[in-house]
């Protein structure tokens, strides 16, 4: 669980009513979660599943920001994949109610960033991106710390992706992350089987890292 000195609630009220206005102007889409289009959702949910390896056993999973759940459809539906377990969290009380239509008893719900239970791999889709104006040091803290607490949890491995650093402009209410820093932080904190993935047609990267 990200510590209370590290945690900006009331950015993360904003970010919270960001999404759920969202979510109302566009239902459940991938503009809802501030993505372009389905096709370049569709991507980074390739680029994060490169943290299975191949693993065709049946696994459980978190989604940390989950939205309106299309993650588990992904690997499910898409992927063919045994998911037999699928804990999904965020801060969005609409976007909670918007996955519940999944209506899978292998889906769970919660209305939270603490992750409570252990599961196979863990998973961060663009949830660290809107920042507000929180602070690059008070926003990477919280980051570290959400890391942190994912990694305690994952059995097999975490995936998770930011904006690049690599940019020509930069939003002031994004964070933008160093993909260099992160890597080294994985490497010596987590495991030494990291990835990074910064070859796909997106101003972002992608990190997976296995035990």
């Amino acid at each position: 669980m990200p510590s209370e000195r590290n945690r900006p609630d009331a950015v993360l009220d904003k970010v919270a009513a960001l999404y759920t206005q969202s979510l109302a102007e566009h239902g459940p889409s991938a503009r809802a979660i501030g993505w372009r289009d389905d096709e370049t959702r569709v991507l980074r949910y390739e680029v994060l599943a490169n943290v299975l390896d191949g693993d065709r056993s049946p696994l459980t999973t978190i989604d940390w920001g989950c939205g309106y759940g299309g993650l588990f459809t992904y690997l499910t539906a898409t992927r063919g994949i045994d998911v037999t377990r699928y804990d999904g969290y965020d801060l969005s009380a609409e976007m909670i109610a918007a996955a519940s239509q999944l209506a899978s008893n292998r889906v769970r719900l919660f209305q939270s960033d603490a992750v409570t239970d252990d599961a196979d791999y863990a998973f961060v889709s663009g949830t660290f991106n809107v920042r507000y104006d929180a602070t690059d040091e008070q926003w990477l803290s919280y980051i570290h710390d959400v890391l942190d607490s994912l990694w305690s949890h994952a059995r097999k491995g975490v995936a998770f992706n930011l904006l690049s650093t690599y940019v020509d402009w930069q939003d002031p209410h994004l964070f933008y992350g160093d993909p260099r820093a992160f890597f080294d932080r994985c490497k010596r904190r987590y495991s030494r089987k990291v990835t990074l993935f910064h070859d796909y047609p997106l101003y972002e990267w992608t990190i997976v890292v296995r035990r």
